[in-house]
């Protein structure tokens, strides 16, 4: 049985983004006898770019109950908060001990957040990567669903377990690799023309917004002029709202307005009004669950401490054994 993690950041509720990204394919893996899977809130990892939250549990919840109502069943995965686990931590510490400056400062992500948040460029920031590699290797992971932007963290896991490996002469930590049940990872786009859907960007819909909420936010989204010549290239930020078209509509609605792209009579009005209505019709479900196991906070706070026994279970094993090999004991 192979084993699978991963998880989201704790900085609020889920996203569009978050689901087709991610939750879809731990929805898959769940109900697959192959897989052993821990899925986590990744609540330490919020701080490297929101060092104070309005309420971190709060938001450890929020993550819990989109989790819970997108189906997933603690029954058959391990679901738990990161910050209950203390062995994380101190496995971040031990493997802090193996990666370098300079590749952890060449990491595209950690550019990309200096560039945008000079005032706040802090050590977590830089590590980030060792405490996602923590995460894990404490678990001794095989597969890791992950998207597109988190490829490069995960090379630099298996970089990490291979380095602990040769230096401690063992083959304790397996190769984790990134993995989806279509064999490309994906980036779901946001409603700003550029880049992916994300809460720290202010372009994603979340899957409980009211529909008059997601309705303004489609409208919003950027657009040009239209075409003026058939069968032309979409500029990248009509392809995103064609992308978020076929991810909640029928297939014919994505071929009529396809074809009225084309045919150079596409009128953006229709194209997004008839988007926010599939993806209120797409969260319906969804939310309704959310509405009810939002009430419900000793479930809630069942469901964390049974994932932390599970979890803890597993990565007290881990670290024991690396004390042993590095000879702490």
């Amino acid at each position: 049985m192979e084993i699978v993690v991963s998880g989201i950041r704790s900085t609020g509720c889920l996203h569009l983004g978050n689901y087709f990204g991610a939750v879809q394919n731990f929805l898959k893996m769940q109900e697959d006898s192959n897989y052993h899977c821990f899925f986590f809130i990744a609540d330490f990892h919020s701080l490297t770019t929101h060092p104070k939250p309005d309420d971190f549990r709060k938001n450890t919840n929020e993550v819990l109950v989109d989790y819970l109502a997108c189906g997933l069943n603690p029954e058959k995965v391990v679901l738990y908060a990161q910050s209950d686990i203390p062995e994380i931590p101190e496995l971040y510490l031990l493997l802090n001990m193996l990666a370098y400056k300079g590749e952890l400062e060449r990491v595209a992500s950690f550019k990309d957040k200096v560039r945008k948040n000079e005032e706040n460029v802090n050590a977590g920031l830089l590590t980030y990567p060792v405490l996602m590699a923590a995460d894990i290797l404490i678990h001794r992971a095989h597969k890791v669903p992950v998207g597109k932007d988190q490829v490069q963290h995960l090379e630099m896991a298996r970089n990490f377990g291979n380095r602990f490996n040769h230096l401690y002469g063992n083959d304790f930590f397996p190769e984790p690799y990134p993995f989806t049940f279509t064999g490309t990872p994906i980036t779901v786009p946001g409603l700003d023309g550029s880049g992916k859907m994300g809460k720290s960007d202010g372009n994603g819909i979340y899957l409980r917004d009211e529909p008059e909420v997601i309705r303004k936010k489609v409208m919003k989204a950027v657009t040009d002029s239209g075409p003026t010549v058939p069968n032309s290239e979409k500029p990248d930020a009509i392809k995103n709202i064609f992308q978020l078209l076929t991810l909640v509509s029928d297939a014919s609605t994505v071929a009529h307005f396809e074809e009225a792209y084309n045919n150079c009579n596409i009128r953006y009005g229709d194209l997004k009004k008839q988007l926010a209505e599939d993806i209120i019709l797409f969260n319906a479900p969804i939310k309704e669950r959310i509405d009810g196991i939002i009430r419900d906070t000793d479930y809630q706070q069942m469901v964390l401490k049974l994932g932390a026994e599970k979890s803890r279970a597993s990565a007290s094993a881990t670290l024991k054994e690396v004390r042993k090999i590095i000879g702490i004991e």
